[in-house]
């Protein structure tokens, strides 16, 4: 008998049985669509995640201060200029320093958030956007002579001038915790910073933010604008690695500090790979959990095939007698079961797509349904079937037909 007759065959004992068969491969079905919409959604918001660390600057480095250094081994600005002239790939370097104040035009009062560093600050910044809406960013004459001229967002210049964003020229004053003031004119305003969270924030209560000048910020509070941390953009984020240890060697050997690791640093791609790393841990785990439905599946068409040689024992030994060969009777019941095994494949792997497109609409991101993830489903849901086929195949291909005529 061939493969097209044990097809046929298979098929006719499966339909002729719907129910039985179904409730056969409810474990199968169950196990693939929770493997395949846990896999879809785990990878889709594992992209969601690689995107906004590429949002946030995949080629960004920090390079920060240990607690063990001195006040002589902050940066400086000689520090910011020699690490851009030896080092051609760095774009853009600024120190990072944020400073909690308050602050007042005529209209109203915020708690603000005020970022300061130099110009390049404009770039370096992952806050506050770096697209200019109204007027210039401050300038480095504006740092040199500590000019006092901010930057705001759109939301800050809506918050604080009655719904306005082209504030370019107007003054606020910024009041520190120790109760400097500053009064600083605006120069600049930037595209919003909480335009995507309107509907899911009171952003009333959110705090304002505004760039400054690291110099300007040091005559409201001179402690609190020590150069401890750096923020790098450098040209291709393959050379992000070597950026990194050229920029810790050289700061070692201005500072004269070699081998005393007071500078470290890092970078978006090893946090990146730590994410990943733990995402791809956690989501496969929840899928081998969920394979578990598998085994029980597979279980469950191994009792099913072990009912059906029994009840067709008389069957068997017929076509036996009728010259059927230990192989042919063989191929047919392990036929059975791959094709049952596929069938709940198929209509799992349905499901699960379905499963993870509604989930993954529920958490706002796009399921990842690779084809690799496809074709392991529809080969794992085979291979299921000829584990857990062969013993009930094997068992009735090894039927006395002798035995199995006189079998009432």
């Amino acid at each position: 008998m061939n493969i097209k007759e044990n097809f046929k065959m298979a098929i006719d004992s499966i339909f002729a049985n719907k129910m039985r068969s179904f409730l056969t491969m409810l474990g199968i079905i169950i196990g693939i669509a929770a493997v395949i919409a846990i896999l879809a959604v785990g990878n889709g918001a594992t992209s969601e995640i690689t995107g906004t660390f590429d949002d946030l600057g995949a080629s960004t480095i920090s390079v920060s201060l240990s607690d063990e250094a001195s006040s002589s081994d902050a940066f400086t600005d000689e520090d910011l200029k020699a690490l851009k002239a030896s080092i051609p790939a760095i774009t853009h370097i600024s120190p990072d320093k944020t400073i909690r104040a308050s602050a007042k035009s005529e209209f109203d009062s915020r708690t603000a958030l005020a970022l300061s560093g130099t110009p390049d600050m404009q770039y370096t910044n992952q806050t506050m956007d770096s697209t200019l809406v109204y007027g210039r960013y401050f300038n480095q004459t504006d740092y040199q002579d500590a000019k006092n001229v901010a930057v705001v967002s759109e939301d800050t210049a809506k918050a604080l001038f009655n719904e306005r964003t082209n504030v370019v020229g107007e003054t606020l004053q910024l009041s520190g915790e120790a109760g400097n003031n500053l009064r600083l004119m605006i120069v600049g305003v930037v595209k919003g910073t909480f335009e995507d969270l309107q509907g899911s924030f009171d952003l009333s209560q959110m705090p304002i933010y505004l760039a400054v000048p690291l110099t300007t910020m040091e005559k409201l509070n001179p402690e609190a604008t020590t150069m401890d941390s750096l923020t790098v953009q450098v040209t291709d984020k393959e050379a992000i690695e070597t950026v990194s240890t050229q920029i810790v060697r050289l700061l070692e050997t201005r500072h004269n500090s070699l081998g005393k690791d007071y500078y470290t640093a890092t970078n978006f791609l090893q946090a990146l790979d730590q994410v990943n790393s733990v995402l791809s841990l956690f989501v496969n785990f929840i899928a081998a959990v969920a394979a578990i439905a598998l085994l029980v599946g597979g279980i469950g068409v191994m009792n099913i095939m072990l009912v059906s040689v029994t009840e067709r024992t008389r069957e068997i030994g017929t076509r036996k007698a009728l010259g059927a060969t230990t192989g042919t009777i063989l191929m047919q019941f392990l036929m059975e079961s791959i094709i049952l095994s596929l069938i709940g494949g198929i209509i799992g792997l349905v499901l699960g797509i379905l499963l993870a497109n509604g989930v993954a609409g529920a958490l706002n991101i796009i399921p990842n349904i690779t084809l690799t993830s496809v074709v392991l489903v529809l080969l794992f849901s085979t291979a299921v079937g000829v584990f857990f086929g062969i013993y009930p195949a094997r068992k009735a291909a090894k039927l006395d037909p002798i035995e199995a005529l006189r079998y009432e």
